[in-house]
């Protein structure tokens, strides 16, 4: 046998591991890690507020405690409340908070849109969008109430205006930075100015938009757990004024876990939607 061949290196056959798949690896690590040190988080709060309620170091009246939470929420979805289901209390507000959320959104979508395509129209309404922002939006829940009475009129306006501020400004801001050139040469190859919104401007501001979502959500609850505190004939609001007046602490935080439930599940959703949209966009890093 020749010493070339004896010299001949041995070529390593094991395979590198693909870099794209380390990294997705690395990426489901650490968000199982994440997801560890969250959940441990909450369970030592719930231990440590437990433990010292029982200890009486802090007030088990006033502050109450997880057990007595979790036998309230059991006992609501066991037995109902005093105003019925407490499924029909959810969806009652669920019902008021969606209805106002896509009012505004609408509402928001199309006049940040305009007037951030119409010159003109900003100059006009800009000064008065900018007092009704000014507004505490909070204190017109009574109005409404005046105006609208018990039902689900009032909350729904309540969401309304919540919700309408944070989009209105996302959009109109979406319009406003929109690529010069990309609405240079649109206009170049003949577009009109309905084809320029509907096929440039509205897709670049959709990011914008998606962005004031997650945050007008949770003011639509706001609205309507507001609304509802103040006056009402069912909701989640209304069992927790009606766990205020009877000094129960435990009901009063009940009836925020359920919205807490409600409001995550609410993100889950627009995230998800976000994502199937956005699927054409890189991935970000993860925080």
């Amino acid at each position: 046998m020749s010493p070339e061949v004896l010299s001949t290196p041995v070529v390593d056959t094991v395979k590198t591991p693909d870099r794209a798949q380390t990294r997705a690896q690395a990426a489901r690590r650490r968000k199982l890690f994440v997801n560890a040190v969250r959940v441990v988080l909450l369970v030592v709060v719930l231990g440590l507020w437990e433990v010292l309620s029982r200890a009486k170091v802090i007030d088990p009246f006033n502050f109450s405690m997880p057990s007595k939470i979790w036998d309230q929420i059991w006992t609501w979805v066991t037995h109902g409340t005093a105003l019925g289901s407490v499924g029909e209390q959810i969806w009652y507000t669920l019902y008021e908070a969606l209805l106002g959320w896509v009012i505004g959104v609408v509402a928001g979508v199309l006049l940040g849109i305009a007037l951030g395509r119409i010159r003109l129209l900003a100059e006009v309404l800009g000064p008065y969008i900018k007092v009704l922002n000014s507004i505490p939006r909070i204190v017109l829940a009574p109005i409404f109430l005046i105006w609208f009475g018990l039902g689900p009129s009032s909350k729904v306006a309540s969401a309304v205006v919540l919700v309408f501020f944070p989009v209105f400004f996302n959009a109109f801001q979406g319009a406003r930075e929109v690529d010069r050139n990309l609405v240079a040469n649109a206009r170049i190859l003949g577009a009109s100015d309905r084809r320029v919104t509907l096929q440039v401007v509205i897709p670049s501001a959709t990011s914008w938009i998606f962005t004031s979502l997650h945050v007008s959500f949770g003011f639509a609850l706001i609205g309507a757990i507001v609304g509802e505190y103040i006056g009402a004939t069912k909701g989640i609001g209304l069992l927790v004024s009606q766990s205020q007046n009877t000094f129960n602490a435990a009901g009063v935080y009940a009836a925020m876990v359920i919205l807490a439930v409600v409001a995550l599940v609410a993100e889950g959703l627009l995230t998800f939607a976000e994502r199937r949209i956005f699927r054409w966009k890189p991935a970000g890093s993860e925080d």
